[in-house]
């Protein structure tokens, strides 16, 4: 049993809807076919929710009809009988005509999560109709979690029977990434970019022997190619560097998706859909680390700096008071760094988070911030490496391991 996952870019399209249909015909019959929402679906189903949220309900129509539009787009390139995707979109324009019943996040992952559930119900179809034994599976009904909305965490025991018992053999299963559900039925959502790790459960209850992730790069590379004229392919990688990789950032991984893997030995692939006979990347056991640096990129970065109000030291009970603003408002930290009369941060600059979490802290601490500012780590750095970085940027703030170095910096033009 293998996994295949495939995310919006690789199906942003009737073509891409075609290439992934042959790839599984070719390659993955019998695979888990795990597919996020189409394009930038979830960025366009976030502004919705905005717009719902904010009562501004015009908006909230308007934007719903460019979401129907662009998939009725792409169901107009395809063959299929494509019925369950028209009731998904009319379920949501009936949902839309009641008030908000729930907090944001709650009220978030009820809408958000059809992207996923539109995708493979238009995938799925095109499969059938093209003789590719397809069996649609909603992912709502097999990923347990927390009522932790936005963030859900899986109770692996009940996730893992629902999965082995759900997952017929001889047939492609097609399901959704990102997206579970709640024990009072509420649908959840596991986090940002979260199909990966949907891919890797169903490898862990599953005991599969592999999980490919499809891009649309060559495989891991040692730097964004938007970033990086020249970038290395990172033909194989440790377990542990790639966890490392994906704690720091680089998109290509969703950063849960390495330890389930690593726990059952399961090899985890990263390949081209634009070439999908490359053998791209592939990261396992493996005892030689990388040998050439990595740069991961994160921009549109906040940097937050807290001092104490009665000029006391940052001491652990100012340390429990910041994270337990941090845990109420949602929002994770991507560096920290203290000194004896001040703690800074680096976080995500959300428009929906960040505000709050501003005025929580004003409540104990004087807060000073950065917006817009860029976050570089480096993985097997040397100087020169962070000089090539540091061109025409703005040092604020600079954090040294033995193998990774973080840099925290401004355009100064």
């Amino acid at each position: 049993m293998n996994v295949f996952k495939f995310g919006g870019a690789s199906v942003k399209d009737a073509a891409g809807v075609q290439n992934l249909a042959e790839i599984v015909r070719t390659q993955g019959k019998t695979a888990v076919v795990v597919v996020s929402a189409m394009g930038k679906t979830t960025n366009a189903l976030e502004e919705l929710v905005r717009h719902y949220m904010n009562k501004k309900p015009d908006k909230a129509e308007n934007q719903l009809q460019t979401i129907r539009a662009y998939h009725e787009e792409i169901i107009n390139g395809l063959t299929g009988n494509f019925g369950n995707a028209y009731q998904t979109l009319d379920s949501l324009a009936t949902y839309l005509e009641q008030p908000p019943a729930g907090q944001y996040d709650e009220v978030y992952d009820q809408i958000v999560s059809l992207g996923e559930v539109l995708s493979t119900q238009i995938i799925a179809a095109y499969l059938n109709d093209r003789s590719i034994t397809t069996n649609w599976t909603d992912a709502r009904q097999l990923i347990c979690t927390d009522s932790t909305f936005r963030e859900g965490s899986v109770d692996w025991t009940e996730t893992c029977r629902r999965i082995v018992k759900a997952v017929r053999t001889g047939v492609v299963t097609l399901t959704q990434g990102f997206i579970g559900q709640a024990p009072n039925g509420r649908t959840t959502t596991l986090g940002r970019e979260g199909s990966d790790y949907t891919a890797a459960i169903f490898a862990y209850c599953l005991n599969a022997d592999s999980v490919t992730i499809w891009k649309d790069v060559s495989g891991v590379l040692n730097a964004d190619p938007k970033w990086f004229d020249e970038t290395v392919l990172l033909e194989k990688i440790t377990y542990q560097d790639a966890i490392e990789l994906a704690y720091y950032g680089a998109t290509v991984i969703h950063p849960k998706t390495i330890k389930p893997l690593q726990n059952k030995g399961i090899p985890l692939f990263v390949r081209s859909f634009l070439s999908p006979t490359a053998p791209g990347t592939v990261i396992g056991n493996y005892e030689q680390h990388l040998l050439i640096p990595s740069f991961i990129f994160k921009v549109n970065q906040v940097l937050i700096s807290l001092h104490p109000n009665d000029f006391s030291f940052i001491a652990e009970d100012n340390l429990s008071r910041i994270f337990g603003r941090f845990a109420h408002a949602g929002v994770k930290i991507n560096l920290m760094q203290n000194t004896a009369i001040s703690f800074s941060v680096v976080v995500d600059g959300n428009p929906d988070r960040i505000p709050a979490l501003l005025e929580l802290l004003k409540q104990d601490f004087r807060v000073s911030y950065n917006e817009h500012v860029e976050l570089i780590t480096i993985r097997y750095y040397d100087q020169s490496t962070i000089d090539r970085v540091l061109v025409n940027k703005k040092l604020l703030l600079e954090q040294k391991s033995r193998y990774t170095v973080q840099l925290v910096v401004k355009d100064l033009g």
